[in-house]
């Protein structure tokens, strides 16, 4: 069992040295561990590892000292290493000198634990009170009762909830700084397309990934849950949803519309839509949606950029670098 090191003796990711070579300690959380096997036949293990400033992945091979550590303490575990800074194809890949995993009662009250679990940069209680005051500014008395009745249930689980495993806003309290994003976009937008029925428009935002509760488990870790991997979030999220519009005595065809919006947000078949958004509302929906997803991801590659980096790693959400130096003015 590791001693728990003092904080002040470890580094974060986004601090870590840069030059090959280097050597640094930190205490980092197992995020992902994938087994694979090279060309030769011989094992290796590719483990992501990651603290509240970012993630990299390592790859142990079957020859290595934490081969078992890593195949046996499981995603979720957290683990002192040293390592030393290497690059592969350009991209961080450190080599492991030594990984010790400490024990959660060891973690327990530790300032460590702070460091180590990502977190919206927004107040999460500012972020909830603005979603109870979008609920309110719903005209429409059923509409208005259907959120209200899907935040009853969901509410607690909704408040902490990441938005992702990793593509955007994948952090404890995504989901409600996603949502909430979503809404201050659309409401600013919403004057300029009057075709818009504006509280179908902020109802179906507001649940537009109501699902995702039910999608995604885990406390230090986020996987996807049997329902998760089963239906997805776009059907959970319209099942939760429909018996909110039911009970509220929502009528028929306003259920129906928020309904699609639900199942056709993803934007693309492919990408996990039900249903090509055919509605005004819904089409809105999924373009301020995708915005929103994709400067969520802008916005986290900025905020965990080294101080000497100009581009970032290409993000597949994206599809591409992102330049992370300001315009010279």
């Amino acid at each position: 069992m590791a001693d728990l090191p003092s904080p002040l003796a470890v580094r974060d990711i986004k601090n870590l040295g840069r030059d090959s070579g280097d050597v640094f300690t930190s205490v980092l959380l197992v995020r992902r561990v994938t087994a694979k096997t090279a060309k030769n036949g011989n094992p290796f293990l590719v483990v992501e590892l990651g603290d509240k400033t970012g993630s990299f992945s390592a790859n142990i091979f079957g020859d290595s000292p934490q081969f078992e550590l890593f195949s046996t303490c499981g995603e979720g575990a957290v683990v002192r290493i040293e390592a030393k800074v290497e690059y592969y194809m350009d991209r961080f890949s450190p080599r492991l000198q030594r990984a010790d995993r400490i024990a959660p009662d060891q973690l327990a009250g530790s300032p460590l634990m702070a460091n180590l679990v990502e977190t919206a940069p927004e107040d999460a209680e500012a972020l909830w009170a603005e979603l109870q005051q979008l609920i309110a500014a719903i005209g429409h008395a059923e509409l208005r009762a259907t959120a209200q009745a899907v935040f009853d249930e969901i509410g607690a689980q909704f408040r902490t909830a990441p938005a992702a495993v990793a593509m955007h806003h994948a952090y404890r309290h995504g989901l409600l700084e996603h949502t909430v994003h979503v809404a201050r976009a659309g409401r600013a937008l919403l004057p300029l397309y009057p075709e818009v029925d504006a509280d179908l428009a902020l109802t179906g935002i507001l649940l537009h990934d109501i699902g995702k509760v039910i999608e995604y488990q885990g406390d230090l870790v986020t996987t996807r849950s049997r329902k998760g991997i089963l239906q997805g979030h776009v059907v959970l999220g319209y099942q939760l949803a429909r018996k909110a519009g039911l009970k509220a005595k929502l009528q028929p065809d306003l259920l129906e519309r928020l309904e699609h919006i639900i199942l056709s947000h993803q934007g693309e078949l492919e990408w996990g839509a039900a249903a090509m958004a055919a509605t005004p509302e819904a089409v809105f929906v999924a373009l301020v949606d995708n915005l929103d997803a994709k400067m969520g991801m802008v916005q986290r590659l900025l905020r965990q950029a080294n101080d000497a980096d100009e581009f970032s790693e290409r993000h597949p959400g994206l599809n591409a670098q992102v330049l992370l130096t300001k315009p010279q003015k």
